[in-house]
């Protein structure tokens, strides 16, 4: 799995110096940059050719020190066949020695306006996120009150119908039935949905709805970092649910854990209310307001105080 060269020039601005549609089409498969600083002064003992080549302000002043056909045949080595792509960074003069070694490689070569910090930062992040393995659940993802919510439960229980009563009440869709999920970094994990069903929501009984169509392109997301897990799950009187909320369930995903709140549903009971209630005390709690703590307070005082009276 990979990024094409394509993709990364559609994605991020770049002025193209040089390119052909085979070039176009070679892929990216590491998200880490290369800075060719050692070897332009020729020490190629830990070079990586298959990485992006990106030069800096470093990189290219030490390129302009070297003059003649001894440029030439330092980039031939920098620019192999198999560099996906060349950045020079900051609007530098491209020499014409690197244009004639990107033809010689059949390599793209670009010029950004970015500082070089900047766009290593921009290309790794765009490259991680593009790169990472995907683990497809079973479930609906949601943006609720800026907080993304993972809804799973039974077949069946009223997912996609929870789902769709929150895009009634103003929030947004990232996907219905397929998320896939994804580890944006070592503590962020984030979902999109299968690109076959992207702003769409399958309800029992009515079929496949285009969200973005019917409520408009505010009603959806393409995708969102995972903040929480609420699970859906038939009410039984045997079961004991946490009636204070100060035992909250962990689940994981991809090695990053998620809060889960379990959430009984029987008849009467307005699911996509108690989910929002669940999310705003998430947040809450994010803010350092915990009611049960509140509570837990409350409760220990008025016991001390009917000690003292007694």
């Amino acid at each position: 799995m990979g990024v094409s060269v394509q993709e990364l020039i559609d994605k991020i601005h770049f002025h193209v110096i040089y390119s052909t549609e085979t070039a176009l089409k070679k892929e990216i498969t590491t998200s880490e940059i290369m800075r060719p600083g050692l070897e332009m002064a020729g020490y190629f003992d830990y070079f990586t050719p298959e990485r992006i080549q990106l030069f800096g302000m470093k990189e290219w002043s030490y390129m302009m020190t070297v003059v003649g056909d001894n440029r030439y045949d330092l980039l031939k080595k920098v620019m192999a066949p198999e560099t996906p792509v060349v950045i020079v960074a900051r609007n530098l003069e491209i020499p014409s020695e690197m244009v004639a070694a990107a033809k010689k490689s059949d390599i793209v070569l670009l010029q950004s306006r970015e500082a070089t910090s900047r766009l290593n930062s921009v290309l790794t992040s765009f490259l991680d996120e593009k790169l990472a393995e995907r683990t497809t659940v079973h479930g609906v993802l949601m943006d609720i009150f800026g907080v993304g919510v993972l809804i799973q439960g039974a077949s069946g229980i009223g997912k996609s119908e929870t789902g769709l009563e929150l895009v009634k009440r103003g929030h947004r869709l990232v996907a219905d039935d397929r998320v896939d999920v994804f580890q944006r970094d070592a503590f962020t994990l984030a979902g999109e949905p299968a690109e076959i069903l992207r702003n769409m929501i399958e309800i029992r009984g009515v079929g496949i709805i285009d969200v973005m169509s019917l409520f408009g392109a505010g009603a959806v997301k393409d995708a969102t970092d995972i903040d929480m897990a609420i699970y859906l799950e038939y009410y039984d009187t045997s079961k004991d649910f946490d009636r204070l909320g100060n035992a909250p369930a962990i689940v994981s995903f991809s090695d990053v854990e998620l809060p889960q709140t379990r959430i009984p549903v029987k008849t009467g009971r307005n699911v996509s209310v108690i989910v929002e209630a669940a999310v705003m005390n998430f947040r809450a709690k994010q803010m350092g307001f915990d009611a049960t703590k509140t509570f837990e307070d409350r409760l220990t005082n008025l016991i001390s105080q009917n000690k003292e009276e007694d």
